[in-house]
C-alpha cells in the first residue's frame, strides 16, 4: 500500500519485472499484482518477515530465483508505530521495532541484494528509504526513534555507496509528509498546516516518491551514487 504500491506500479509501467512484499496483508498486495498484471506487466507478491536477519537473506534468494536476477531492490518495508496498536507502546518496545525492521532489515536486504548484483555483468540499484527530518530532527518521542533509526540508513547507505562502487549504486529517498496512513488520519488542522508549511503547498503524493525511485534507478542517474533525495515539497532543503 502507500508508497510501496505506487513504486511497484511505476518501476511496472517501465517495464520491470517487479517484486511486492507483505507481512499481513496479502489481499492488498495480491490485488495490486493483479492490477500490474492486466495492463500487461509482470509481478509477483512474497510474504516477508523483515524482522529478523534470516528472514531478509531468504526473501532475496527466492526474489532471485522467481526473478532470474536483481537490478533494482528497494527497501521501502518499515514498522508502522503511529496507526497501528504500536502506537500504544512504550518507546523501548517501538525502537526494537524500528530497528530490527527499519535498519536491521535494511541492512540485511542490502547485503544479501548486493552479493547477487556483484556477480551480475550489469551490476545493480540499491535504494533505501530514510526521512527528511532524519538530519535535521523534529520534537515529539516517535520523531525522535524514527529519526534516529533513518538517520542510521542514511550513514549506512552512504558507507555501503563507498563499498560497492562501482558495481553497484547505492542512494536514498528521504520523504517528508506524504499522504499515506498517517495523512488519511490527520486531523484537519494538522493537515491543513501541514500544506501551509510547506514550500510547494501542499503533502506529498506516494507518486511523487515513486518517480524519484524511478528516476534513481535510470540510466539518468546512472553517475549518481551514494546520494540522498528529498521528496518533501521544499521543507527541508
Amino acid at each position: 500500500s502507500g508508497i510501496g504500491r505506487a513504486i511497484a506500479e511505476a518501476y511496472a509501467r517501465e517495464g520491470a519485472a517487479v517484486l511486492l512484499t507483505y507481512r499481513a496483508s496479502a489481499e492488498r498486495a495480491q490485488a495490486v499484482v493483479a492490477g500490474i498484471q492486466k495492463r500487461g506487466g509482470r509481478a509477483l507478491a512474497l510474504r516477508a518477515d523483515l524482522t529478523t536477519v534470516a528472514a531478509c537473506e531468504r526473501l532475496v534468494a527466492e526474489a532471485h530465483e522467481r526473478l532470474g536476477r536483481l537490478d533494482i531492490w528497494v527497501n521501502n518495508a518499515g514498522a508502522d508505530v503511529l496507526t497501528t496498536e504500536a502506537a500504544s507502546w512504550d518507546w523501548e518496545r517501538k525502537l526494537d521495532l524500528l530497528l530490527a525492521v527499519d535498519l536491521k532489515g535494511t541492512i540485511a536486504c542490502c547485503y544479501a541484494a548486493a552479493a547477487i548484483m556483484r556477480g551480475q555483468a550489469t551490476g545493480g540499484q540499491l535504494i533505501n528509504m530514510s526521512w527528511d527530518h532524519a538530519a535535521t530532527g523534529m520534537a515529539g518521542e516517535n520523531p525522535q526513534l524514527f529519526a534516529a533509526i533513518k538517520g542510521g540508513v542514511l550513514a549506512f547507505s552512504k558507507s555501503l555507496a563507498r563499498t560497492l562502487a562501482p558495481a553497484v549504486r547505492v542512494n536514498i529517498l528521504a520523504p517528508g509528509w506524504i499522504e499515506t496512513a498517517f495523512g488519511a488520519r490527520a486531523d484537519r488542522e494538522f493537515y491543513e498546516g501541514v500544506a501551509a508549511n510547506t514550500p510547494l503547498r501542499r503533502w506529498g503524493r506516494p507518486e511523487d516518491v515513486a518517480a524519484a525511485a524511478v528516476f534513481l534507478a535510470s540510466p539518468e542517474a546512472a553517475f549518481l551514487t551514494g546520494q540522498t533525495i528529498n521528496v518533501n515539497g521544499g521543507v527541508v532543503m
